[in-house]
């Protein structure tokens, strides 16, 4: 009886939906800013830096319009200081894909308001940032204030990637 007990518990036990961990970041230092929404840190505890790629953006690339000044905005803003990292996966390229917090606000959105980065959803994902987009767009922000800006992904479909 007491088996069979145990056994029901353990089998409704496993029946309920598991609730995912929240996602804990940890504290890196920015050592570069590579464009509009890829940095390098280095964890405090010392060790190689590597890539972080700001997830739920889409920064314009270097060689477009917007690009210089998307990536000289992050740089004055990240290099050198502590960071906040919350790791979701990582992308083709080997680079982390996170969320990046500074000093309590999350960069991404902030890159997103200031109209220097798209939202960007992934895999029939809603854009993260959308509200912030379109209240950035209709403000002309940043690079709002073109008549027609073009999306990083179609400006490397026509033009192939930036030359380093």
């Amino acid at each position: 009886m007491l088996r069979l007990l145990a056994l029901s518990l353990l089998i409704a036990a496993c029946a309920l939906p598991v609730q995912a961990a929240p996602r804990r970041g940890y504290l890196a230092t920015v050592t570069a800013v590579i464009d509009g929404d890829t940095v390098w840190v280095r964890p405090p505890s010392g060790g190689r830096p590597f890539a972080v790629r700001v997830l739920g953006i889409d920064a314009p690339e270097i060689c477009q319009s917007w690009g210089p000044q998307a990536r000289d905005r992050l740089r004055g803003l990240l290099l050198h200081r502590p960071v906040t990292v919350v790791e979701r996966a990582r992308d083709g390229y080997g680079r982390v894909l996170a969320r990046l917090q500074w000093e309590g606000d999350d960069v991404g959105g902030w890159l997103v308001s200031s109209g220097l980065a798209w939202s960007y959803g992934f895999r029939r994902q809603q854009a993260p940032y959308a509200d912030l987009q379109a209240a950035a767009r209709e403000a002309r922000r940043g690079l709002w204030a073109a008549a027609q800006p073009v999306e990083p992904r179609r400006f490397r479909r026509q033009h192939g990637p930036c030359p380093h």
